[in-house]
C-alpha cells in the first residue's frame, strides 16, 4: 500500500532544465504554437517519456522565449560589431490577421570568407508604407543591431514603387547601393510574356481544366492510377497551378507531359467518359506540342530563379552573365508552333528591357552588379564587362575612397599596382569557388579583398527576407492569428536564427 501511495522522486533542477530547454528549442525549430505545452496529448507523451518531469506553464515558456530573444539579439550585435560591411534585403508581407510586417535580413562575409546570413526583424508596421517611412524603418533595423550606416553597402529589394523610392532615399542619405531583386524581375518577365500571348493562355487554361477534373473526380483519379500502373509510368499526382506564380504553371505543365498517355487513356475509358462527354477535356495535339515547347523555354528561367535565390554562395556577380545566357538560350531554342516562337521573341525583349540598367557603366555612378562581377575572379574578363581600362580606373577610385590614406602617394601607387596585377591574371574556372580563391589570395590583394567583401556578399534577390515570411506565415497561422505582432517578430527571429541557440 505504501508503495502505491508514495510518488516517485521528482526531477532534479538540472534534469528539469534540460527537458524544458529541449521543449523550447523544439517549439522554435519546428515553429510549434506555445499552446502546445497545454495540449493533453503532448502532456501525456512527455509523462510517458519521463513521469518525474512536470511541464512548466505556457507563461513560463513565453518568458523563456523572450529571454532567448534578448540573448540572441545581444549575440547578433556582438557578431555584427566585428564586421566591416554588410548588405541588407527587405520585403513587406501581410499576415492572415491582415497585419503588415517588414522583413529585414543581413548578409556579410566572415573572416573565413563564408557567407553569413542573419535575420534582423519581422517588424510590425502600423503606419502607411510610404517611401520615407520604409527608409526610416530600415534605418531603425540597422540601428537596433548597432550597424553603423557606413557599414551598409547595399539594400536588395523588390520592384515596388514605394520600396524603390525608399532605396533611392537611403542612397542619397548614406550611399547604400540599390539592388533590385533579380527573382522579382524574372517573375515580371515571364508573367508579362505569358499575359501577352492569348493562344498560350488558352492552352494553359485548358491544361488547368484538365487537372481540375482529375482533382475533383475520385473515379477519374482512380482510373489514372490504374493506367499509370499498366503503362509503367510513375504514380505522380497531377499538379494544380496558381495563376499568379508562373513556376507553378511550369510545374503543372511538366507533370501533365509526364502523365500524358495515362491521362489520355483514363479520359477515353467508358467509366470516366460515358458517351464521350469528357473527351473535350483532353488537350488537342497542337496544344500538347505547345505545352512541350513552352516547358522547354521556361526551364532555364526556373533554373536561373533557383540559382539566384541561393544564400550560401555568391549570386550577384553571376547575374550579368546569367542574364545574357538566359536571353541567348531563350532565342536559340528551336520550336515549331508560332505562339511559342512569339513567346520567345517577347521574352527576349522583356529581358533586354528589364535588365537594361544592368549593363550600364558610369565611373561616377558605379554599377553594383558589374563591379561584383569584376571582383569575382571567375568573371574578371568576360565580354559583358565595360572596357578594362574604365573598370580599372573605377576600381582604383573606389579603393581610394575606402582607404583613409588616399592622399598618400605611396598608398595610391600600391592600389594601382594591385588592381593592374589582379586584372592581369587569367580568370578562374566557372566551376571554382570565388570565395575560396579570395580566402587563399586575400594577402596578395589586401585592398581589393576589402572591396570584394563589400560586393560579393550582396545577394542577387530578396529571397532571404521572403523566407522570413514563410516562417512567419507558419507562425501567424489561423490557429495563432491572435498572436501579438511583437510575438510573431520574436518567434520568427528565433526560428530563423535558431543555429545561434545551440
Amino acid at each position: 500500500m505504501d508503495t502505491f501511495i508514495q510518488t516517485g522522486p521528482s526531477c532534479t533542477v538540472e534534469e528539469a532544465a534540460v527537458f524544458t530547454n529541449s521543449i523550447l528549442n523544439m517549439l522554435i525549430t519546428d515553429m510549434r504554437p506555445l499552446s502546445m505545452v497545454e495540449d493533453t496529448g503532448f502532456i501525456n507523451m512527455i509523462k510517458a517519456f519521463n513521469p518525474k518531469y512536470t511541464i512548466p506553464s505556457r507563461t513560463h515558456f513565453t518568458n523563456m522565449m523572450s529571454q532567448k530573444y534578448s540573448e540572441i539579439t545581444e549575440k547578433l550585435k556582438s557578431v555584427l560589431k566585428e564586421t566591416e560591411c554588410v548588405a541588407l534585403t527587405t520585403d513587406i508581407w501581410t499576415s492572415v490577421a491582415t497585419e503588415a510586417y517588414l522583413g529585414v535580413t543581413c548578409h556579410f562575409l566572415g573572416d573565413d570568407w563564408k557567407i553569413k546570413s542573419l535575420s534582423l526583424t519581422t517588424m510590425p508596421l502600423d503606419e502607411r508604407h510610404t517611401a520615407t517611412n520604409i527608409a526610416d524603418w530600415l534605418e531603425d533595423a540597422a540601428t537596433k543591431f548597432h550597424i553603423s550606416f557606413e557599414k551598409v553597402k547595399a539594400v536588395v529589394h523588390d520592384n515596388g514603387a514605394n520600396v524603390v523610392a525608399a532605396a533611392k532615399i537611403l542612397k542619397e542619405r548614406h550611399g547604400w547601393a540599390s539592388v533590385r531583386c533579380a527573382g522579382h524581375t524574372l517573375n515580371v518577365v515571364v508573367q508579362n510574356t505569358l499575359k501577352n500571348n492569348k493562344t498560350i493562355l488558352s492552352c494553359v487554361a485548358s491544361a488547368r481544366c484538365l487537372v481540375e477534373h482529375f482533382k475533383k473526380s475520385e473515379l477519374a483519379c482512380t482510373k489514372l492510377k490504374e493506367k499509370q500502373q499498366q503503362m509503367g509510368v510513375q504514380q505522380h499526382m497531377l499538379v494544380q497551378d496558381v495563376s499568379t506564380r508562373w513556376n507553378s504553371t511550369l510545374h503543372m505543365l511538366s507533370r501533365l507531359l509526364e502523365q500524358r498517355w495515362p491521362v489520355t487513356a483514363a479520359l477515353s475509358g467508358p467509366a470516366v467518359n460515358p458517351r464521350g462527354k469528357n473527351q473535350h477535356l483532353d488537350l488537342k495535339p497542337e496544344q500538347w506540342i505547345m505545352t512541350e515547347e513552352l516547358t522547354q523555354i521556361l526551364e532555364p528561367f526556373k533554373g536561373a530563379t533557383v540559382f539566384l535565390s541561393g544564400e550560401q554562395y555568391v549570386t550577384l556577380s553571376a547575374l550579368p552573365l546569367l542574364v545574357q545566357t538566359l536571353k541567348k538560350s531563350t532565342l536559340s531554342s528551336t520550336v515549331e508552333s508560332a505562339p511559342v516562337r512569339a513567346f520567345q521573341g517577347l521574352a527576349a525583349e522583356q529581358i533586354t528591357e528589364r535588365w537594361e540598367y544592368l549593363f550600364e557603366f558610369k565611373p561616377d555612378n558605379p554599377n553594383t552588379a558589374l563591379l561584383a562581377a569584376a571582383l569575382d575572379p571567375r568573371f574578371r574578363k568576360p565580354k559583358f564587362l565595360p572596357s578594362e581600362e574604365s573598370l580599372k580606373k573605377t576600381t582604383v577610385q573606389l579603393l581610394q575612397r575606402s582607404n583613409q590614406e588616399d592622399e598618400d602617394e605611396k598608398q595610391n601607387q600600391e592600389v594601382q599596382k594591385e588592381v593592374l596585377q589582379y586584372f592581369g591574371e587569367h580568370p578562374l574556372s566557372k566551376k571554382e569557388n570565388p570565395l575560396q580563391w579570395w580566402r587563399e589570395n586575400a594577402a596578395r590583394y589586401p585592398n581589393l579583398a576589402k572591396l570584394a567583401k563589400s560586393f560579393l556578399s550582396i545577394p542577387a534577390t530578396s529571397s532571404p527576407s521572403e523566407r522570413l515570411f514563410s516562417a512567419a506565415g507558419n507562425i501567424a497561422s489561423k490557429r495563432r492569428a491572435s498572436l501579438t505582432s511583437d510575438n510573431v517578430n520574436m518567434l520568427t527571429f528565433l526560428h530563423c536564427n535558431h543555429h545561434l541557440l545551440f
